[in-house]
């Protein structure tokens, strides 16, 4: 494909993925269960030493039936900033893995609803009633985590 236009990119240093994590606010989270994935815009906290993403369930949902089954889950946040070239768009993207764990009654209570308020965008709530979304904190335990980004003169 001789006339598509290509963009090279270079990996991003821990730092500069660490920053990205605390700056954006929401990602992807993909879940899998057999041969099917699913994947859910969610809104996420980091804080150096964790990665929290905070997820609205109801009983019986498909999220939690794919959260149940997933053994390694992958979140992907990324973003792009327009340049003083037209052509040109700065892009980045960060990419997660690990396994999620829920956090314990004791890990929770770092969680109560003031933090949850601070820490994170509002949930987004769609067909279903308020009062009949869980919401809860997942933390991804991160076994790898890499950026990617066009390097921009």
């Amino acid at each position: 494909m001789e006339h598509i236009d290509y963009a090279y990119t270079h990996g991003m240093d821990d730092a500069d993925v660490e920053a990205r994590l605390r700056s954006a606010e929401t990602g992807v989270l993909a879940l899998s269960r057999e041969n099917d994935a699913y994947a859910v815009p969610l809104a996420h906290y980091y804080d150096g030493d964790g990665l929290y993403l905070r997820l609205g369930t109801t009983a019986g949902s498909t999220k939690q039936a794919f959260l149940d089954a997933t053994e390694t889950a992958c979140y992907v946040v990324y973003g792009t900033e327009p340049t003083d070239d037209p052509k040109a768009i700065e892009s980045w993207s960060v990419v997660v893995t690990g396994q999620l764990t829920e956090l314990s009654d004791t890990d929770a209570v770092a969680f109560d609803t003031a933090e949850i308020n601070r820490r994170f965008s509002p949930i987004r709530v769609f067909d279903e009633a308020v009062e009949d979304v869980d919401v809860r904190i997942i933390r991804l335990d991160v076994e790898t985590m890499t950026g990617r980004t066009t390097p921009m003169d």
